[in-house]
């Protein structure tokens, strides 16, 4: 498996942030056929603006096909954990946007077959060999996501993804993250909007379902407008609130500040269900 460029930031200043923990793996989408800029090169400077360590992959994209990208993604996790780019202390999460957010969610829920390809060769010393479990993330963070490649498909992305296996419906089956999900996928925190024509928020609600059926710990922020591609969403209204949403439950997680400051917490997450196409925040575990 051939490894991807990651590109890691400076490590946070303790002066300025405290003690801070974990790190934030990027992974910007373009439906597996570019990666976008605002989706990387601003997601992790936000992150570092807030003490969060981080770094972002230029994981392969067409024509390179399935599993290249997805084992970049867990050799590069397997990499982190064995500190060839640094140290890191503490739980490692992926975020992901778009076709970037379908390639998190099969990092969260790759198979021991996936792993073992991601990792063959390994070239780290044999005191760093990583174990299964090390190339899996603890968390995810999940940015109106490709989900399913058989329901409601982004069609761009399965064909990219799969290029010439596109049509083959077992294949992209076993590649739809909800029917990945088990009772050992790490916690996932996920956005979507209402109204999003691109990628229908029934990909995050699939996968909400498919998660709280595993007793898998999430949670889901649905918007009731905003385009796709987003991003940070800085302008864009109500999304705006999953950036400081997601500072608070990466720091749940353990990653971040030890204690995060009141300018990153918004109220306290009501535990509340509704409309798909209302401003819902859910939680469940």
């Amino acid at each position: 498996m051939t490894s991807a460029l990651l590109t890691v930031l400076p490590a946070p200043d303790r002066a300025v942030h405290g003690s801070t923990s974990g790190f934030v793996l990027v992974l910007a989408g373009g439906g597996y056929a570019f990666r976008a800029e605002h989706e990387f090169l601003d997601v992790t400077a936000w992150l570092a603006a807030h003490g969060i360590a981080c770094g972002y992959l230029d994981y392969a994209v067409a024509p390179a096909t399935y599993p290249q990208a997805l084992g970049q993604v867990l050799r590069a996790l397997a990499e982190l954990r064995a500190g060839v780019h640094g140290p890191v202390e503490g739980p490692i999460a992926v975020l992901g946007f778009s076709a970037g957010a379908h390639l998190a969610g099969t990092a969260l829920t790759a198979t021991e077959e996936e792993i073992a390809v991601a990792l063959a060769g390994w070239d780290g010393d044999v005191a760093d060999l990583p174990d299964v479990t090390a190339a899996r993330p603890d968390a995810g963070v999940l940015c109106y996501p490709v989900v399913s490649m058989t329901d409601l498909p982004h069609l761009g992305s399965r064909r990219n993804l799969l290029g010439a296996d596109a049509d083959d419906a077992t294949l992209a089956t076993s590649l739809s993250v909800e029917r990945r999900v088990g009772a050992d996928t790490p916690p996932v925190f996920m956005w979507h909007t209402a109204d999003d024509d691109v990628v229908g928020v029934e990909h995050s609600l699939r996968l909400a379902g498919a998660l709280g059926q595993a007793g898998v710990s999430y949670e889901l922020h649905v918007y009731p407008s905003g385009p796709h591609g987003l991003g940070l969403a800085p302008d864009a209204g109500a999304p705006a609130e999953w950036t400081q949403a997601c500072l608070r439950w990466l720091g749940e997680q353990g990653i971040g500040k030890d204690m995060i400051g009141e300018d990153a917490i918004t109220a306290a997450v009501p535990a509340v269900t509704g409309s798909a196409a209302g401003s819902t925040a859910g939680a469940r575990s």
